[in-house]
């Protein structure tokens, strides 16, 4: 029995919920995934899974099995990466987290060559504004824009990034220029309201020291594109980064304000979990993002 694969297979099937998706994601038949998992059960004369017509359940020693083996298969790759350190080819599945309209924008577009230069490689995305536990869920490397204050983390500048107020000019015209930070509170502040942003305000530096302003409007939601879609429109103001909005500051869609007191740094980020060794499909990935977003003019034309 190849007991790497065998483990493989485990975890796929217990993570997949069936089968069929197992052997989809592996190339083989449900068939083989089946005796690939009685043959491991056999070896280890416990029962891991409750098979029925519903569906596949862990057992108790199933469960327990199941984060051993995720710990083994993790040892499996780190081990690979001390070898191929230097090495030019990687392999497996890269799993990542990222914002969601950052991601579809600055990480989407890009990864199709990416997996054509590692054409062993397999990529798997999920763009979302929630910040998910990179470890909880199994990424094994995610773009956060900000602090990342987390010691479980190790965090890699990617590009320098701000947080400014901005809006259309017309909607300036119409409703006059906030000069300092009191003056928010007359205007109609499109806001974030996923995980308490809307409640913790917008946040800028002023005489040394970060202070949140609270900030109201007529419309908000959890969804960044939106929001900045809103900004265009006119119909209030924003606080987006500077990677959203470079393009339309540009050809003067956009303009900001109160730049004065806006925070120094909100880089874009690639962080991943605290291990000894770094994965190459990581680094990799890592590297292609930073050549990609350090070339003359790029957020420029986003």
């Amino acid at each position: 029995m190849d007991r790497y694969t065998t483990l493989q297979s485990f975890v796929l099937v217990a993570e997949s919920g069936s089968f069929a998706a197992a052997a989809l994601k592996e190339g083989v038949t449900p068939v083989v995934m089946g005796r690939r998992l009685d043959a491991l059960e056999r070896h280890l004369g416990v029962k891991l899974m409750h098979r029925s017509t519903r569906g596949l359940a862990l057992t108790d020693l199933g469960e327990q099995y199941l984060e051993r083996a995720r710990g083994l298969l993790k040892d499996f790759e780190e081990a690979d990466a001390s070898i191929s350190h230097h090495g030019t080819s990687v392999r497996g599945h890269l799993v990542i987290s990222a914002p969601a309209a950052f991601g579809r924008r600055h990480i989407g577009p890009h990864a199709p060559a990416f997996q054509a230069r590692y054409p062993d490689l397999q990529l798997s995305f999920n763009f979302t504004d929630s910040v998910v536990d990179l470890v909880r869920h199994g990424y094994d490397m995610g773009i956060r824009i900000g602090e990342v204050t987390d010691p479980n983390y190790v965090a890699i500048k990617l590009f320098p990034n701000r947080r400014v107020v901005c809006g259309a000019p017309d909607y300036f015209e119409r409703q006059g220029v906030p000069r300092i930070l009191e003056d928010l509170a007359r205007h109609n502040c499109l806001a974030f309201n996923l995980q308490g942003g809307q409640q913790r305000g917008w946040t800028f530096l002023r005489d040394g020291k970060q202070v949140a302003v609270k900030v109201a409007g007529n419309l908000d939601c959890n969804d960044g594109e939106l929001l900045f879609n809103w900004v265009k429109q006119g119909l209030g103001i924003g606080w987006r980064s500077t990677w959203e909005i470079q393009a339309e500051l540009k050809r003067g869609e956009l303009v900001t304000v109160l730049d004065e007191f806006a925070l120094p740094a909100y880089d874009i980020q690639a962080v991943y979990p605290q291990q000894r060794y770094l994965p190459a499909k990581v680094r990799f990935f890592i590297d292609y993002l930073k050549q990609i977003y350090n070339a003359p003019g790029y957020w420029e034309v986003r």
